[in-house]
């Protein structure tokens, strides 16, 4: 990347930075009345950002880990960049917890209050406990003269833990016995599945992106071999929803048959069957035969498609429960948003129930923001932690310098 073209970057993911930042404190200023969440919808945007950024960053930590831990010399090779991305994944699904809360403050309430047999604590638990390791991880591979023994032990340690956030990120909509499309003993593999494609899928990008703007190259072969293992992910991801759907849709219960239908036929129907194609039977086509496999190019837009339809497989699974009200007409319920009696037909002091969710300005600013700062994190990772260690290795060689991302 030329000097140019580096400066525009930094400028613009900067600039996103700074609007996501600047959001969030007008959001905290004014409080959740500025999203589009409500009294059916409690959780929205922010929420979906999470779940998504979670299974990107699990997915990119066991790649990263499964190359120490099944000793596959090949993917060592990309173990740094899976490493870097995880870390920033997960840093950035941590600030959105704290954007979602409304008042960042209110994470006290967690840790004074919590109670240990929530699942919503364990996830708190187990996400410090990723953090820590995926920073640990991080500063010990990208050392000088990496500790080989340290890392093996931290490979053991991150990889089942890596599959473990995911698990009990799923656990806290799975264990919720009075939402039907939640409450599945299949939604902690569904999640892990996703983390699998999503996160491999991001990891094909980035590294092609490398390819092209820096000089730290992957082999093509390695790549191919990389595309391949995403088609079976994407395969395993496709065949679980699937699995799934019939099983809540083949006994034609009334009450589920509603969250099936809003699948398949309503509001929600474009982000499941966008899912179905984008991130499944399209990418899987284009990475199944070899020859495809050998194009940088393919292997982005599969990737890129992936990406994009496990982000609508989360929408859709979060808005399924959300979207219908669990208790229907009972005094004193509120079920939506305030309506003014003269246009709701309605007498006064009554709730309509309005709850159809869609995220306001504020929201959408703070999540494209928080991808820009992502960008921004991972530009500075690779510019000091690992084209500055290469840069030191070079010089002390008297190589060639690599100066990062900022080189022709």
């Amino acid at each position: 990347m030329n000097n140019l073209n580096y400066k525009v970057w930094l400028g613009s993911v900067s600039l996103l930075s700074i609007a996501a930042f600047g959001t969030w404190f007008y959001q905290i200023n004014q409080g959740l009345i500025v999203t589009g969440m409500d009294n059916i919808t409690s959780w929205g945007l922010y929420i979906i950002s999470f779940m998504f950024l979670v299974g990107l960053s699990a997915g990119g930590l066991i790649v990263s880990s499964s190359a120490t831990v099944f000793n596959i010399p090949s993917f060592k090779k990309v173990s740094k960049p899976a490493i870097l991305l995880s870390t920033v994944c997960i840093i950035l699904a941590a600030l959105l917890i704290l954007v979602d809360l409304g008042s960042p403050q209110r994470f006290l309430n967690l840790l004074i209050y919590g109670r240990i047999g929530s699942p919503l604590i364990w996830d708190v638990i187990v996400i410090t406990i990723y953090l820590s390791i995926s920073l640990i991880y991080l500063f010990l591979i990208t050392r000088p003269k990496p500790n080989e023994k340290l890392l093996k032990i931290m490979s053991f340690v991150a990889l089942p833990v890596a599959v473990l956030v995911h698990s009990v990120t799923a656990w806290i909509f799975g264990l919720q016995i009075a939402q039907p499309t939640w409450n599945s003993a299949l939604m902690a593999p569904l999640f892990v599945a996703s983390a699998l494609d999503s996160g491999l899928a991001l990891l094909l990008v980035v590294l092609i992106a490398m390819n092209k703007f820096t000089k730290f190259k992957t082999d093509k072969g390695l790549i191919a071999t990389l595309g391949g293992l995403l088609a079976v992910f994407i395969s395993v991801d496709i065949f679980m929803v699937l699995s799934e759907t019939l099983t809540m849709s083949f006994p034609r219960q009334a009450e589920e048959m509603e969250y099936v239908h809003l699948l398949l036929t309503g509001r929600l129907a474009p982000f499941f069957w966008g899912q179905l194609l984008l991130g499944g039977l399209i990418p899987f086509l284009i990475l199944a035969f070899k020859r495809n496999r050998q194009r940088s190019g393919l292997i982005v837009l599969a990737s890129i498609l992936v990406v994009i339809g496990v982000f609508f497989k989360r929408v859709w699974l979060l808005l399924s429960s959300l979207s219908l009200p669990l208790i229907h007409g009972a005094p004193g319920v509120t079920l939506g948003r305030w309506e003014d009696p003269s246009l709701s037909g309605v007498g006064p002091d009554i709730w309509a129930m309005i709850g159809n969710y869609s995220p306001t300005w504020a929201e959408i600013t703070i999540f494209v923001g928080m991808l820009g700062f992502g960008g921004l994190l991972f530009t500075l990772g690779y510019n000091y932690l690992i084209a500055g260690h290469r840069h030191q290795k070079t010089k002390d060689s008297k190589q060639p310098i690599d100066e990062g991302l900022n080189v022709s």
